[in-house]
């Protein structure tokens, strides 16, 4: 966003499926923790988390363990974090070409959107009689 970095925090389960995403303008423990009780509060505690060898997530990690008295795992392998890399990619795919954003705010309402498409492309999207919907009945049951 006109010259400077911003982070993109995703975390994907065992089975591929995407649990949470937030885009934040610093990559330090503070947004690695808010989005660690984001993803908490939506889908509950964790047995064991894998992440890559950020420093931030790391003491993010060990800070709510110590704070909340839990025992989360902290994996930090290059190869078991493949899973959220390769998930990454089709957020990556259609975000390069637009050659960045001009404001936090625009990319951030742009990001929510690819990730809704992509949890709907991959069959995430929940309906409440659970009945098999095409992309495009899902996609317009959003709006309704």
């Amino acid at each position: 966003m006109k010259g400077h970095w911003r982070y993109l925090y995703r975390a994907v389960d065992g089975d591929g499926q995407t649990v949470d995403f937030l885009l934040t303008p610093q990559r330090n423990r503070a947004a690695a923790e808010a989005f660690l009780h984001k993803a908490i509060r939506l889908h509950g505690v964790p047995e064991k988390i894998t992440i890559d060898q950020s420093g931030s997530n790391t003491s993010a990690i060990k800070h709510y363990n110590r704070k909340q008295k839990t025992m989360i795992t902290i994996r930090q392998s290059k190869y078991l974090n493949n899973l959220v890399e390769q998930d990454h990619r089709a957020v990556k795919r259609i975000v390069r070409p637009m050659l960045g954003f001009k404001s936090f705010w625009s990319a951030r309402c742009t990001i929510a959107g690819i990730e809704v498409m992509h949890a709907i492309r991959k069959g995430q999207l929940r309906t409440s009689d659970n009945e098999s919907q095409t992309l495009t009945e899902q996609f317009y049951s959003l709006a309704a």
